[in-house]
């Protein structure tokens, strides 16, 4: 039905058009179950770096991207062009068209250096960020690392009716009858290829969203990645809350968390729901969990006598001292615990049961001489009465307790008359925690450290909607804390939020994370207007330059790691939770590309190395500064121990590349330009340990074979 509808839309005859459009709003109404979404005509990317030629596919800049013409003549600036639906020939001027390419077409991509920072020159770590569509971003890095990534996180556009996102070149609104089906048509294809980046023995897919697709995402999710395990968190992100006339006023969101092979969360020093003093992030949270655990066996499966006889037993105790003093022997079933009441070990003791608050006859959860044991370590002891019940408890340190004990979270500060300890906790120890599900946290705002804190960053350059900078790093850590070396990817990096907290959370503990981004450089539709009063068109140099990428990302970077804002003055304030001033920035470094495309032939017949270079140091790790030719002869080999990798341009100089690349044993990576299967498994046979590729086979046969998804 969404098909129907965009070829609808391209009908030139205004009558026939609404009439057509009519009679599928009725269509529209029928009613379907489940997760049931339209096919729309392919995405299209307008590629505005690539030159026009004769057979080319091209759209108007200003127009309707899916309205596409073949070029058939190019004379003097002015282009003939035949329209795809109607054969219909039409002259455009050159500037005016745009080439286009269509989901499903074979794409050679490669990445254009924008800019960079270096704010480490002697380390090797180097993020990136990638201006470009992100599906064919995704299918850049599918080649670069697929299974490789350990965490993706993304905030894809929440779909809110609001014009907040485009399908084929144009903005979705509310108005748009399809608009929930262009969204999870647009997702399903990102998601597909972003599972073919995941480690799928351990790695963790992150997703935020608010209540308007959270049901339809959920369902997708289900269907793309049944192998995971998904929870879902809720999260207040804006304290005060956003007023909806007649309806509750909205003040979270949520983060949708699936899991891969051993992918588990890392505890952490708060609940993230129940912290003292939410307006001070460093404030301890209130040690609520319980030292002493009650040793009645609670709950329905195995708590009766009769299922676990062996741990049916008394304990005598001395009510007058508050103590227990002997612990019996088990009970065989048959025997009646009121008679064994009459026969105490010593006058004036009582026996304590495991009974339950129905009356009914449970079982303890030490064996006897376990508890014995445990008395004798002052690790058990009486607890309290009930004076209803006229029962008293038995308490004991659980295995939880007894690692926090050894661990130092609890101090023991002297023996109480029965022997056993007394317990205090140390307020000075950071207690790991279990998660809740819930989070409340005061500085995951997205107000005040999302959008003031980008305010400050990059004065007066708007950006809807930021996430908090540690609202961002504290999901991180749940699961990238412990892998210090993890590759972060967001394929919806926005404001660059996710970059910024993986560079705070490698300050915090010495780590080397690296982060790759994507964003599109779309200009907002305000600015669209502005822009196309003036006679600009997507792709000119002022359009281009308050797209987000380079008006939003791109500085908020470079300001981050830097320590300044775009004014050059330094930043105020610190990072909360590690006292680092934001002036100070973060000793690391990051390269900023734009996709292209590259003819494949010209790939094939070794033309546009240098073009490739970039994508093959980020095949490589990333590792040191992007490589560049000096001049524009190629020379027979490159040997890069800097960026541990090498390439062997010529193959008749293999003997002497052998012999350079014995000198680095720290190179890891090479790749070897050869047409011949058989020259390359033999050149590569005594690289044992080492990543080797074939040029320019291994990069076409990617792109050819994984189209069409």
């Amino acid at each position: 039905m969404a098909l129907l509808q965009d070829l609808i839309q391209q009908i030139d005859d205004p009558a026939l058009r609404d009439r057509i459009l009519q009679e599928t709003d009725k269509l529209m109404k029928k009613k379907k179950f489940g997760l049931v979404f339209e096919e729309h005509l392919p995405e299209c990317t307008p590629l505005y770096d690539v030159p026009i030629r004769i057979g080319s596919k091209v759209a108007l800049k200003t127009g309707y991207v899916r309205d596409i013409y073949t070029v058939v003549k190019i004379d003097c600036g002015e282009v003939i062009c035949d329209r795809r639906e109607t054969h219909e020939q039409k002259t455009f001027k050159l500037d005016e068209l745009v080439v286009v390419a269509e989901f499903g077409e074979p794409i050679y991509p490669t990445l254009k250096p924008l800019d960079s920072v270096e704010n480490a020159p002697d380390s090797e770590l180097w993020h990136t960020l990638i201006e470009a569509d992100n599906y064919h971003a995704l299918q850049l890095l599918e080649y670069l690392y697929a299974e490789k990534v350990d965490c993706i996180y993304i905030d894809p556009p929440y779909n809110t009716g609001a014009k907040d996102w485009k399908y084929n070149n144009d903005y979705v609104d509310g108005s748009d009858a399809y608009r929930h089906s262009k969204w999870l048509s647009m997702m399903e294809k990102r998601l597909k290829l972003a599972k073919k980046l995941l480690n799928p023995n351990d790695s963790v897919l992150i997703v935020t969203i608010d209540e308007k697709e959270y049901l339809h995402l959920g369902c997708l999710l289900e269907e793309i990645f049944p192998e995971a395990r998904m929870q879902m968190i809720t999260s207040r992100i804006n304290k005060k809350a956003s007023t909806r006339v007649g309806q509750f006023a909205r003040c979270d969101e949520y983060l949708f968390l699936l899991q891969f092979g051993s992918m588990n969360i890392q505890k952490s020093k708060y609940s993230m729901l129940d912290v003292t003093d939410n307006s001070n992030p460093d404030a301890k949270e209130s040690k609520t969990d319980t030292i002493w655990n009650s040793m009645l066996r609670r709950g329905s499966n195995g708590s009766s006598r009769r299922e676990s006889p062996n741990l049916f037993y008394p304990v005598w105790i001395d009510t007058k001292k508050k103590k227990i003093e002997f612990v019996g022997e088990p009970l065989p079933l048959e025997m009646d615990r009121h008679d064994v009441e009459k026969r105490p070990p010593a006058a004036g003791l009582k026996a304590v049961w495991p009974i339950r608050t129905d009356n009914s006859e449970g079982r303890w959860q030490l064996a006897h001489e376990t508890l014995r044991a445990y008395l004798e370590q002052g690790i058990a002891k009486l607890g309290a009465y009930n004076k209803k019940r006229d029962q008293w408890a038995v308490v004991f340190l659980k295995k939880k307790q007894k690692e926090q004990l050894r661990d130092g979270i609890l101090i023991e500060t002297g023996k109480n008359l029965d022997g056993s300890l007394i317990l205090e906790w140390n307020e000075d120890a950071e207690q790991d925690r279990e998660p809740k599900t819930m989070w409340v946290r005061d500085w995951h705002d997205a107000s005040t450290y999302g959008t003031n804190l980008i305010d400050k960053i990059i004065p007066k350059r708007n950006f809807p909607f930021p996430k908090s900078l540690y609202a961002v790093e504290d999901t991180l850590r749940f699961y990238v804390g412990n892998k210090k070396d993890a590759l972060v990817v967001d394929f919806f990096s926005g404001s660059g939020t996710t970059l910024h907290a993986v560079n705070l959370l490698n300050v915090e503990d010495g780590g080397h994370r690296r982060c790759v981004m994507v964003t599109n450089n779309e200009v907002s539709e305000t600015e669209i207007k502005s822009l196309t009063k003036k006679g600009l068109h997507p792709g000119d140099e002022e359009w281009e330059r308050v797209g987000i990428a380079r008006y939003v990302t791109w500085p908020r970077t470079v300001c981050a790691i830097e320590g300044h804002d775009t004014n050059n003055v330094p930043l105020k304030g610190d990072y909360l939770g590690i006292e680092r001033p934001m002036s100070a920035g973060f000793p690391t470094n990051a390269a900023f590309f734009k996709l292209s495309f590259l003819d494949k032939t010209s790939v094939a017949l070794g033309r546009q190395f240098r073009e490739l270079l970039p994508v093959l140091w980020m095949k490589g790790g990333a590792i040191g500064r992007c490589p560049t030719l000096k001049n524009d002869e190629l020379p027979e080999m490159l040997i890069l121990p800097q960026n541990k990798m090498a390439v062997l341009i010529d193959e008749i100089y293999y003997s002497e590349f052998d012999a350079e690349l014995s000198k680095h044993p720290e190179i890891q990576t090479v790749f070897i330009v050869t047409d011949s299967e058989t020259a390359y498994r033999s050149m590569i046979r005594t690289y044992d340990g080492k990543d080797c590729y074939q040029l320019y086979r291994d990069y076409l046969d990617n792109f050819r074979i994984n189209t069409g998804r």
